[in-house]
């Protein structure tokens, strides 16, 4: 039986190669030498390389010890590919894979390359999307704040996917909300089943009476619980080795709401430690550009009145701006919504024409085109960074190849093809698929089919692993997530199967001897839709059957 030690692995490899170069180096060589390649040209002649530049600055005069190359090409470590040759030549230390054999050991093992592996369990993470406390209705959200949520909602999916034990904070109540997630594929908990307990912000005034950095004279503004002078108390909190904190915080007006929002993290972080002594608890508030600074002053006030809440690591993500180029007036969340599932309409109609009769399938696909547009508009970018939205009518269509509607456009051309298949089989075009032990591996040449199993099959699980990296452990407040890395990951894996599906017959005549060549494509093509499938799951995106 497979198991994940026998999974290759791009990481392995370097890790062994780079090994075997610092050991024939000696006095105490570091760094690492070789890297992957991924353009089309490069991969025509070698697979990983050590270039000459770096070959000179850990060998005198870049020369490599006789019987490396032998070395490297006899090298055999769990997760290495079997290598063909090793090579020295003006770039540098050449290798290239043995592709037959890395083209049957990945596909008869697909599952091991498309299902994440549970290895983070015993971890419990509580999200805390702070756009979604305190909210007065759909209309008052901004497009920075649907950025945020659609950050939490995708890093939910890509820690859920490595086993993960993910909680999302607040529950909701306001249902025009709930209505509005939902068709962007978010499904919220509610507060129906987490409803709020008096009893909890009770105890945490009366934990404010005894506080000595907090005043109870009447304000003149509504809801306000007392005012905080947090500056000495962050000064403390410093001097124990707090860190990151804006050193402008001061006073703050702690309302019955942000005592509400703290009671419920409160609580669902003693409701993990309680279901499982022993299970690490973290917490990462995800918060906008614009609600930044506000969020450190309600991390502070949960520290004072709840010091149980020491116990569980918090991190902010902070969530870059959202700017709309050439903009003559703010767009509301609303609006956007509208404008991009308008335009998912139209270019569907001028693809398939009138769709005002079509069945109810059409306006799901529609749904989930616009529900892709957004997301990937919204998370292609890294998340501290800005986003700039184009929000002209030229700016997206159902093929444009910087879009999640590209994506999901390939996608069900992948769908299209496997019913194809199936209804010429049915038919008696074509025999039984073929076990994946039985397929002809070495029939698989075209230069775009060794692209798509080693930029996409090859690396997608180090590739979901990149994108929960969460260093609860480093110093300071903030940390970031590499939340864009599945969208950039789709957008090149589609491109990749876009042009090789335009370029090669997949499907060809039923004659007896091109079945090798085209089961093996299949099994190929099967992989591919796989890892699309998995990789979408991260988004909340179901994959569509047609486009």
């Amino acid at each position: 039986m497979e198991t994940v030690d026998s999974r290759l692995s791009v990481s392995a490899t370097l890790e062994a190669l780079n090994a075997l170069l610092r050991e024939q180096a000696g006095d105490g060589a570091r760094g690492s030498v070789w890297f992957k390649e991924s353009s089309a040209r490069n991969l025509r002649g070698r697979d990983f390389l050590a270039p000459q530049a770096a070959l000179r600055a850990m060998f005198a005069d870049g020369q490599v010890p006789n019987g490396i190359i032998d070395r490297v090409c006899s090298l055999k470590c769990p997760g290495v590919p079997p290598i063909q040759s090793c090579q020295k030549d003006p770039a540098g230390l050449t290798v290239q894979l043995n592709r037959p054999a890395v083209f049957e050991q990945i596909l008869k093992g697909i599952h091991m390359y498309v299902k994440s592996p549970q290895i983070a369990h015993g971890q419990s993470i509580l999200l805390n999307c702070v756009p979604l406390h305190g909210h007065k209705g759909l209309n008052s959200l901004i497009l920075s704040q649907l950025r945020a949520i659609l950050v939490t909602d995708h890093l939910m999916g890509m820690l859920q996917a490595q086993g993960v034990d993910v909680h999302l904070v607040p529950a909701l109540a306001d249902e025009e909300i709930h209505q509005f997630l939902r068709q962007l594929q978010v499904e919220w908990p509610s507060v129906l089943g987490t409803a709020r307990k008096p009893e909890d912000v009770l105890a945490m005034k009366e934990a404010l009476r005894q506080c000595p950095y907090a005043t109870f004279a009447q304000t003149d503004q509504d809801g306000v619980v007392c005012k905080l002078h947090l500056k000495g108390f962050l000064q403390k909190q410093q001097q124990e080795g707090l860190e990151g904190y804006d050193p402008n915080i001061d006073v703050f007006f702690v309302t019955e709401e942000k005592l509400h929002h703290v009671a419920e993290l409160q609580r669902l972080v003693l409701q993990c430690m309680a279901a499982e002594p022993g299970r690490r608890c973290s917490v990462v508030h995800v918060v906008s550009n614009e609600e930044a600074f506000q969020q450190q002053k309600v991390d502070l006030l949960w520290r004072l009145v709840a010091p149980q809440a020491l116990a569980a690591p918090q991190k902010h993500l902070v969530c870059g701006p959202v700017r709309i180029a050439r903009a003559v007036s703010p767009m509301s969340v609303p609006q956007y919504f509208q404008l991009r599932h308008s335009q998912m309409y139209e270019a569907s109609v001028l693809k398939y024409g009138d769709l005002s009769q079509a069945d109810d399938t059409w306006s799901e696909t529609v749904s989930v085109l616009t529900s892709a547009a957004i997301r990937f508009e919204m998370l292609s970018t890294a998340c501290q960074n800005q986003v700039l939205l184009d929000v002209e009518d030229t700016s997206i269509s159902t093929k444009g190849t910087k879009s999640g509607a590209f994506v999901m456009y390939n996608c069900a051309r992948l769908a299209t093809l496997f019913e194809t298949w199936q209804r010429a089989a049915e038919q008696g075009l074509y025999p039984a698929f073929p076990l994946p032990s039985e397929l002809n591996y070495s029939s698989l040449r075209e230069e775009g089919e060794w692209l798509l199993l080693f930029n996409s099959i090859l690396p997608f699980q180090e590739v979901l692993r990149q994108g929960i990296q969460l260093p609860f452990s480093s110093g300071g407040l903030r940390v970031t997530a590499s939340t864009e890395a599945i969208c950039k990951f789709l957008i090149q894996l589609s491109m990749d199967f876009s042009s090789y599906y335009n370029r090669v017959h997949i499907l060809g005549e039923p004659r007896p001897h091109l079945f090798d060549q085209m089961f093996a494509r299949l099994q190929l093509m099967r992989a591919v839709q796989e890892v699309l499938r998995s990789a979408l799951a991260t988004l909340h995106l179901p994959p569509l059957s047609q486009i």
